[in-house]
Order: C-alpha cells, then structure tokens, then sequence
C-alpha cells in the first residue's frame, strides 16, 4: 500500500485546507480508532498538542472521531511529543496523537500517531490508515451504547517533569549552572522550565508565552538570535533552544556558538561509551549528519549507521540493531534507554550533566570534532521527474567522482514540495560548492 497524506512525519499542511481539515482529522479518528481499538473493550487514545490555535479545532475533531469509533480520549494539553509517546505506553493506551507541526509556522498543523509501545507507526500501518479512511472509514461508527467518552488529564505535564528528572544521575544538581532556556513559544513552555528549575539550575525563561500563533515566531531552534545575545550578556553557562513541539533542540555554549546536533551526539556518544553506557557499538544518524561525525565516531572504534531523512527511521534502525544513541544534526536525539522518540530537552539534560560532572565550559565540552564544509541547497524543478533526466545524472555522476575519497553527496526530492535537495561535504571547500552549484543548476534546466 503507497501513502499519499502521510509523510515523513505524519499529516502536516496549511491549516483549513487539505489536508489539514477538521473533515480530515475527523476520519482520521474514526478509522485510526477503528483500527487500534480493542474489539471487545473499545480501548484508549492519548492526544496532544503543542500551543497553536488550530490545535483546539484539531483535536476537537480527533476526539469526535475517536469517541464515534467507539475508543476513549485522554486530553493532555500543551505538552512536549516525547510527553505525549511516553504517557501512551505508561498508561497503557492503544494509540497516541500529537498535534503540532514542530518547527513550523502557526499557520501550519500536522498529525502524529504512536503505537502503544510509544513509537511511532510505521509506513505500513500509516498505508492501512491512510486506506481505510479513503474507503470505508463509516464503518468504523460503534454502536451508540459502545461511544467512548472524553476526559482531560490533570496530571500530564507533571508526568512528564518528573519523568525527564529521573534520566539525570540521581543525587547530581545543576546548581551553580545559568541556562537561558528558548521555548519557541510551544508545547514545553511550562514543563522545561520547572525540569530544569527542580534540578536546581537557575532559569532565565524565553519563548514562554504562547499566543495560539507566535510559536516559533523569530524564537526556538530555528531562530537562535535572542537566545545567543541572552547566553552572551548575562554571563549564561549554557542556551537551550527547543523547537514547537520539543523534540528537537539546539544548544548555545557561553560564548553564543551554536551546537548542532551532531555535535550532541558526538558528545552523549563520547560520554557514554567512557562510561559503559553505549550500546550496540555506536549511534545511528541520517544520511545528512557531517562526515566529521562519521570520522569521529571511527576513531573511537565505533561505527555510525546512517539512514534517509526522519527520525522515525533512525529510530527503526536503532531497535534492529540494538543501539540506544540516534539522531539528526537539525537536533532531533533519540535516547532510547529512556525514550521511544526525539526529545530535545533529554538531550539538554544530558549535555548538562556532563557540564555539572567535568567542571568544564560548554564551549569544551561540546566541540569534539571540526565538521567538515558542507554545501546545502534546494532548488526548484520543471521536469516531472529531474533525477531521472540525462543531465541531471550525468552532474551527479560527475560529482560523486571529484568528491570520492574526500566528500560525500547526497542528492533527495522533497515528499512536500516540487523541490530536489542537494547536499555535498568535503576537506575542499571550493569543490564542494562548485558540485553543488553544477547539479543543481542541471535541475534546474531540466526538461
């Protein structure tokens, strides 16, 4: 079965029209309902939502449809969605759903569904839902002495602090450390803070009071600038900035550098391999991680996975393998000791505790490798398939030979935009931006 509505992470679109539609979001209830829920119990959906206004219209309809198919609806409200994939397993739910569109702008809204072991569905089950709702989906209606019912959870956001608390050390404090602390305005605004406050950092607060449509507003990951002159003028040990929905994270160290993540991974990594945590010999990273970190991680005698782009796929290939360190370099980390999807703010905690431990300066602690020049470019297509155009494969051809032995090229279209991404590293900086440059303007032209 192919997927059209989902994408690399669930449902995402321009709010009130397809396929972000409270119709949509409706059916999507009924047939996920139908489809997870317990034939002779009904079952149980936990849903979320980071601070967008469109949420409420959003959620409202997911629980019409979950209530109609006959499964109950525990409401968490703004919570991060490692909260949301977390609460799902502990309360022993058959589906969970976050509502938020991540970095994205308030106008943008999306849907995320986790299975009841608190990840996230795979391509197949997306198909079967995905198929379901196109075809049949009123057959999913429970009969009116079998509705479900709808009850909001008091308790959520203090599940989740302390849930984030006990991936520290016990007995180890954060006092005496000073972190700026970016919420982007969104689903974290409340729990970050107080995880960071309780471990007894002192908390300078952004981004902290939503509006239904400032998330991610000239704030969070994307929009490090406030975050850095706060590091930087009040003297701060370390900048957290956190994305819309809290499953990603960039770091700033005291001297307002930006820390991406493969340097977090290249940290956590180092840290727990000296310390006996690491498993399965190494982490597992996208297809678009530096080859600083690939050659970093070899040195150590380990070994870097790397899969394509979303971090549901890391994810998949750290359960095969047996690896509980993954991630991306736009911050999504995945600790799957402790988690089942990205969390940024567990990231954050565990870069703290290194800081707290070694006495050292972020700027140290977080600088294990020099990434390599990579060249990042998107670029607009005609052809209806460019990558299958002779000179566009010949430019890439071309590129992968000048590049071999010293660099690297990854070539993707986008799954939402009629766009081709091209990304190039190498030791020559010069000659990574002239292949960039060489294939995509061959793209470009392509008929």
């Amino acid at each position: 079965m192919t997927r059209t509505l989902f994408g690399t992470d669930g449902i995402r679109g321009y709010v009130n029209q397809p396929p972000m539609t409270p119709d949509m979001a409706l059916r999507l209830g009924l047939s996920a309902g139908r489809l997870f829920r317990r034939q002779a119990q009904g079952g149980r959906v936990v849903i979320g939502k980071d601070t967008r206004r469109s949420g409420y219209m959003l959620e409202s309809a997911l629980t019409a449809g979950f209530v109609a198919a006959g499964m109950d609806v525990t409401q968490c409200g703004p919570i991060p969605t490692p909260g949301v994939a977390m609460l799902t397993h502990s309360l022993r739910a058959d589906l969970g759903v976050m509502i938020s569109a991540s970095h994205n702008p308030h106008h943008d809204n999306g849907i995320k569904l986790f299975g009841p072991d608190g990840y996230k569905l795979s391509d197949a089950r997306e198909a079967e839902i995905e198929a379901h709702m196109a075809n049949g989906w009123q057959d999913g209606l429970a009969a009116p002495d079998r509705l479900g019912h709808a009850a909001h959870l008091d308790d959520a956001r203090g599940r989740y602090i302390e849930f984030a608390k006990r991936t520290v050390p016990q007995g180890l404090t954060f006092e005496g450390l000073k972190v700026v602390l970016d919420c982007a305005n969104g689903a974290a605004y409340r729990v970050a803070p107080a995880v960071l406050w309780e471990l007894g950092a002192e908390v300078t607060k952004l981004g902290v009071t939503p509006n239904g449509v400032n998330i991610n507003e000239r704030c969070g990951s994307t929009d490090t600038a406030a975050l850095r002159d706060a590091v930087v003028g009040q003297g701060a040990d370390l900048g957290v900035a956190l994305d819309g929905d809290a499953d990603r994270v960039i770091l700033v160290d005291q001297t307002g550098r930006t820390i991406d993540g493969d340097q977090l991974m290249a940290l956590i990594l180092d840290d727990w391999h000296a310390r006996g945590c690491l498993k399965g010999g190494g982490l597992v990273a996208t297809v678009m991680s530096n080859l600083g970190l690939e050659r970093f991680v070899s040195a150590r005698g380990l070994r870097l996975e790397r899969t394509k782009v979303g971090d549901r796929y890391v994810v998949e290939a750290m359960r095969r393998q047996g690896i509980n360190l993954g991630g991306e370099q736009s911050g999504h980390i995945i600790l799957n000791d402790f988690t089942t999807t990205g969390d940024g703010l567990l990231a954050a905690l565990q870069v703290l505790t290194v800081i707290a431990r070694s006495g050292r300066p972020a700027s140290e602690v977080t600088h294990l490798f020099d990434p390599v020049p990579q060249v990042l470019r998107s670029v607009c297509y005609q052809a209806a398939d460019p990558l299958a155009c002779d000179t566009v494969r010949t430019a890439i051809s071309a590129g992968e030979d000048r590049l071999r032995g010293n660099g690297r090229l990854v070539i993707r279209k986008s799954g939402t935009e009629p766009k081709v991404r091209v990304m190039a590293e190498g030791d020559d900086e010069a000659l990574v931006a002239a292949v960039v440059d060489d294939i995509c303007t061959r793209v470009e032209t392509a008929a």
